[in-house]
């Protein structure tokens, strides 16, 4: 097997290393940074590890761990927690320190600032474990990897703190051994230092907010009294004085909520969810759950706010999950549609109204623009060639066909793409197609349907683009996805199908077929809301009063930023359009994604019969949440974000606050008096409050350690002038917290203000920092917010969802045991031994097909060879 590798790379030092201390002989060959070695990625990606059997493995823990299996040292669980944790803890620590140093020129404690918490980590874990080595007494894969992520920014032990005593002893014995040294000489080369700092000057500079060490703490203190100035200070301190008081009263809209004059009207839809799956983690992040906070926070500004959603019920794929289920399509979108509702309610999901596009509304409103488009010559008619399943008696949409790839040969390309090449197929190409319902070969039939006429209507898209990039918020893949549509000019788009179950095609010769679901669904939007109120034209017909802010995952951006916003310019009925377009990227389990029929991760359905409670799901999540780039799910961090931020930050700050109050001064909020250190802390919490409205104005979420800057504990002195100011300080503090944190954790929020018995009238937010809490405020029994996470729940949890064995896992591991069976048979191993791992690898296989929601294939039968 070959390893490809380029000079300078930090990810392939821990490849060399893994390579020399499993014992693997591979074949090395150098490419430049930006060689393609695999042939399917659209991007370079090195270093990448090509297999005698074809197969390339290009995750670089992936090829450490793939090394080791053949060397038969397969990894326990607190192995693959070290290798999850080091990829989203330790590597953008690791990035964002080697930024400073090379980059930026930093040295000392400037560069270990940013990885002190995850060695600290690190240093804990080896301290309480007292072991040598991160899983034990020998040496494991998470050292490699932990040791290759770390040595380009240590280098040596005598960098870190002597306090980290364990860590400098494991790191100097990783640094001695000769796999180690090895790895250090091949890879980090003169040449290769200089091509990776410039491949860093390349890259964006990452953020730099990190918990400082403890020599600097005076330095961090005198940087906040230069960065605030005296008027800001008074401003501060006068705003604290003037109490509740100087709180706006809460809004309180009319029911329905209806856009009102001289007030700001938000109107927030997610897309719509299909009606015929149960949404998962990703789902609910990429749409509700970013919706919901938004919409939270608006209320909380007093905005005049609607929040609407519901389930998309018309298409195909409702007819086919019917089908399966031996209900009518009505049926399947009834069930399914009170299984959203539940599981959304259990989320805590705080919409105005949650409906559903097979309403009556939604036939008249799509017929009504429909007729418009007709009218105004803003549609064509076509004939297309599709697949008809002649024993199914209908024509078959792309995802109900498989076949052979025109491309590749892969066996089980559907209709739309090919899994294995990755090239977009039109169905009429698969070789040897069939029907996914009945297996039977489809056959090749003409079909007259009707097309939006894009090109038409592109100059008013591109006029109102300019004007709604201009003045809204659209995230940077929804702007980027949208140019991509429009580049090369826009084409005719079929919004009609062959299919019953949908909104009828009013126009003789069509009325035979239904419109496409992406030319009726958004359209559910308008539908639901005239289910919430006859006038939803108030809304909906309204651009000078209304700001529409769309949620959605980025593969529904093109129908939100150009064929709906085109359906409706066509119209011409003076539309509200999408004023701000917030588009995420996806959200990943562990090491793979998301998959019923594989078991493979958590649904909606089953995040309540975890034990944990609703909201750490949303915090983890919206801590998780891709803004920027995907991420992923993994149950360890979700342990660590719980058992740190919340339990022993957020928790414990609140309650000692409120612990405080009533252990020293009887229940009740002291007298303060306020010195110049505690106007300075004032006003530095309303700098931290302004950032946090300008970020959810602008709909990007809070900075994830930002509110640790409010976590200063209250002194733990006896009872006082100093001591009451510092708690009175520090309760209000919390109660204002209680309320920023009521989008993202309404019922952690709820618990908190009902302990500190908060007013209602204080969940009003606004850019000052107030004495919500005066003095003599009677606070009620305080009791912790969170409970700790323990390993054994969470590997539980872990195995149960999928995350023991991953097709992406399987991948690795059946692949090293075949190359483990033939080197046995090469060296003419006893028959007994091979029998064994060949048995191991039957095994593997069996597990991997059902990971992969295969069925099994049945063993040969002993003595005969299979044909």
């Amino acid at each position: 097997m070959r390893l490809y590798l380029s000079e300078g790379s930090a990810q392939g030092l821990k490849v060399v290393a893994a390579a020399g201390a499993s014992g693997v002989r591979v074949r090395l060959e150098r490419v430049p940074p930006d060689g393609r070695v695999v042939p399917f990625l659209t991007h370079p990606r090195v270093p990448a590890l090509h297999l005698d059997s074809g197969t390339f493995l290009f995750s670089p823990n992936a090829i450490c761990q793939y090394f080791f299996l053949l060397a038969g040292k397969e990894p326990n669980d607190l192995t693959n927690q070290w290798l999850e944790w080091e990829a989203t803890e330790l590597q953008p620590a690791v990035s964002t320190a080697l930024y400073c140093h090379l980059v930026q020129g930093k040295k000392g404690g400037e560069v270990l600032g940013a990885i002190r918490k995850t060695l600290t980590y690190i240093d804990q874990s080896l301290t309480s474990k007292a072991t040598p080595y991160l899983t034990g007494e020998a040496e494991s894969v998470a050292d490699i990897v932990l040791w290759a992520t770390l040595f380009p920014v240590l280098r040596d032990e005598f960098c870190l703190p002597d306090e980290l005593e364990a860590l400098r002893s494991w790191f100097q014995t990783m640094n001695l051994s000769e796999p180690c040294r090895s790895a250090v000489a091949s890879v980090l080369t003169p040449k290769g230092a200089q091509e990776f700092k410039g491949y860093l000057q390349k890259q964006p500079g990452p953020s730099l907010h990190w918990e400082k060490p403890a020599a600097n703490e005076p330095e961090e203190e005198e940087l906040a009294e230069r960065s605030l100035s005296e008027e800001e200070i008074a401003a501060a301190a006068e705003a604290w004085a003037r109490g509740p008081a100087a709180l706006p009263e809460r809004w309180q809209p009319a029911s329905p909520v209806l856009p009102v004059e001289g007030k700001r009207n938000i109107l927030i839809t997610s897309a719509l969810p299909y009606v015929n799956n149960v949404p998962h983690l990703g789902n609910i992040i990429g749409c509700v759950l970013s919706a919901d906070v938004f919409a939270r926070y608006c209320r909380l500004r007093n905005w005049n706010t609607l929040y609407v959603c519901g389930t998309d019920e018309y298409g195909t794929a409702t007819e086919t999950k019917a089908l399966e289920e031996g209900l009518t399509p009505q049926q399947i979108c009834d069930k399914y549609n009170a299984i959203h509702a539940q599981i959304y309610r259990w989320f805590d999901i705080s919409f105005d109204y949650f409906g559903r596009t097979t309403t009556a509304h939604q036939t008249t409103i799509a017929q009504d623009i429909f007729r418009r488009l007709l009218e105004r010559d803003m549609l064509l008619t076509d004939t297309v060639d599709q697949l008809r399943c002649e024993r199914c008696q209908r024509f078959l949409a792309d995802r109900f066909v498989e076949g052979t790839c025109p491309f590749c040969n892969y066996e089980e390309a559907r209709g739309d793409q090919c899994d294995k090449c990755g090239k977009l197929i039109n169905a009429v190409e698969l070789k040897k197609p069939q029907c996914k319902v009945c297996k039977d070969s489809p056959v090749v039939k003409s079909s007259q349907h009707l097309f939006l006429d894009l090109p038409k209507l592109e100059g008013l898209l591109d006029k109102w683009l300019e004007q709604s990039w201009a003045t809204g918020d659209w995230t940077a893949n929804s702007r980027f996805i949208t140019r991509s549509w429009i580049r090369d000019g826009l084409k005719p788009r079929c919004i009609t199908r062959d299919l019953k179950w949908g909104t009828p095609v009013p126009l003789d010769g069509f009325r035979d077929k239904v419109f496409y679901v992406w030319f009726d669904a958004p359209i559910g939007y308008l539908s639901i809301t005239a289910n919430y109120t006859d006038q939803w034209e108030r809304w909906w017909k309204n651009p000078q009063q209304v700001q529409l802010y769309n949620f959605m995952a980025k593969d529904n951006v093109p129908f939100h930023s150009v064929v709906f916003p085109c359906t409706l310019l066509g119209a011409e009925d003076n539309y509200t359009l999408v004023n701000h377009l917030i588009a995420t990227e996806y959200l990943n389990y562990e090491d793979g994604k998301f998959s019923k029929s594989r078991g493979m991760g958590v649904f909606g359905d089953m995040a309540q019969d975890t034990g944990i409670p609703a909201d750490i799901w949303r915090f983890y999540l919206l801590f998780l949440r891709p803004e920027g780039q995907d991420s992923a799910f993994s149950w360890t961090d979700l342990m660590l974000k719980n058992n740190s931020e919340l339990l022993n930050n957020l928790g414990n700050f609140v309650n000692r606050a409120g612990m405080f109050v009533c252990k020293f001064f009887g229940g009740r909020v002291p007298p303060m008096e306020l010195g110049a250190d505690d106007k300075r802390l004032l006003a530095h919490v309303t700098l931290e409050l302004h950032q946090y409205n300008q970020l959810l104005e602008k709909v990007r979420n809070f900075p994830r350690d930002r509110l640790a800057e409010f976590f200063t504990s209250p002194c733990s002195e006896g009872p006082g002038t100093r001591a009451g100011t510092v708690t009175g300080v520090a309760v209000n503090i919390a109660s204002l917290i209680s309320v920023m944190l009521q989008p993202y954790m309404p019922s952690i929020s709820a618990t908190i203000q009902r302990q500190l018995c908060v007013p209602q009238a204080c969940n009003v937010l606004t850019d000052t920092f107030l004495c919500l809490l005066p003095p003599g405020h009677q606070i009620g029994t305080v009791t912790p917010l969170f409970q700790k996470l323990e390993s054994e729940q969470i590997e539980a949890l872990r195995k149960r969802f999928g995350g023991g064995f991953s097709p992406a896992w399987g991948q690795i591991a059946l692949c090293a045991q075949a190359d483990r069976v033939r080197q046995l048979k090469a060296s003419k191993a006893e028959k007994g031994q091979i029998d064994a791992e060949v048995a191991k690898l039957l095994e593997l296989k069996k597990q991997l097909a059902l990971a992969e929601g295969k069925t099994p294939e049945p063993p040969a039968p002993k003595g005969k060879k299979r044909k």
